[in-house]
């Protein structure tokens, strides 16, 4: 029982905790963007592909979503400079013939070449290199 009661302890100290436990109010939070990702104003890029632009730091590259329709292909074979991070939130990504469900996490490595597709339609969270407007 000690254990729990220093494990509480420890929660109750972080500032984030002590303001919402009624702790000193004095104690300084980092600001917080939260949102509904279908609220943010999306951009059609290509036909069937659109892009929400999420907020970010400078200590993390831009982040964005994008929704592919069912039947959709990226217009052009992509070629980064720079590390491409991919995590699937629902649907499926076709990359050639292997399918990514959602859940899956991709890392694409500096020169990495692929055109992702989506038979059935896709929601990707991408960290990474900007796209065309």
């Amino acid at each position: 029982m000690a254990g729990l009661a220093g494990i509480a302890l420890k929660v109750a100290e972080h500032p984030l905790e002590m303001n919402r436990l009624g702790g000193d109010s004095e104690v300084m939070t980092p600001q917080l963007h939260a949102m509904v990702i279908d609220d943010v104003e999306s951009t059609e890029i290509f036909p069937g592909i659109t892009r929400r632009a999420l907020p970010s730091g400078g200590q993390v590259p831009p982040v964005r979503v994008f929704d592919m329709a069912p039947g959709t292909v990226w217009p052009q074979v992509d070629v980064h400079d720079r590390d491409e991070l991919i995590y699937i939130v629902s649907g499926e990504l076709v990359e050639g013939e292997t399918r990514y469900r959602a859940g899956m996490y991709l890392y694409y490595e500096p020169g990495t070449k692929h055109q992702p597709a989506t038979d059935e339609g896709v929601r990707l969270l991408l960290f990474g290199p900007s796209v065309p407007a």
